[in-house]
């Protein structure tokens, strides 16, 4: 008997060491995720705020959204007329816990001195309550040409609007989509 634990522990299957460290592995990494899978997690997630592609942005956008600092998030939309003033705008995300992303192909286009970016979106939002409504659609960013700004303060690629809709489909499944020209 001692014979043939002792083989098989030259065997290539693993032993009751590793098989051990292996389960460990699993219930660590299954310790940090939430308890309820809708639910957020614990620890906010690392702080991004990258403005050099419209993919970035919307990925900081919802960083900060997740972070739950509204101001930054408001920062990535220019100041315009379609702008909500930032108290409605904070309001919108009151009960939000957690938001996944997930973008599609941007597509962009010069236009006067600037470039305008489509970006097709698709986002879950997750409530405190746990309760998710998925939301798709698309994000237009515009950066005015570097060079041309000779005035403060430098306006960076930023969004000047956005349409998302709620849709029935799991989040998995959807995908976002922006109008053709």
């Amino acid at each position: 008997m001692m014979q043939s634990m002792l083989a098989s522990s030259r065997s290539p299957r693993p032993s009751v060491a590793t098989s051990l460290l292996a389960m460990c592995a699993v219930v660590v990494s299954l310790s940090t995720l939430p308890a309820n899978a809708t639910q957020s997690p614990r620890t906010p997630p690392d702080y991004r705020d990258d403005r050099s592609t419209a993919e970035s942005v919307v990925r900081s956008l919802y960083n900060a959204v997740n972070r739950h600092e509204y101001l930054r998030a408001y920062s990535y939309f220019s100041d315009g007329p379609e702008r909500p003033d930032f108290e409605t705008f904070s309001k919108g995300y009151e009960a939000t816990e957690h938001v996944r992303l997930k973008l599609g192909k941007a597509v962009s286009e010069g236009a006067a001195g600037s470039i305008y970016t489509r970006l097709p979106v698709a986002i879950e939002a997750i409530d405190s309550g746990g309760a998710a409504q998925v939301y798709a659609g698309c994000y237009t960013l515009r950066l005015a040409q570097p060079a041309a700004q000779a005035t403060p303060p430098f306006q960076p690629l930023s969004i000047t609007e956005g349409t998302l809709k709620p849709v029935d489909a799991p989040f998995d499944s959807t995908s976002g989509s922006c109008p053709t020209n």
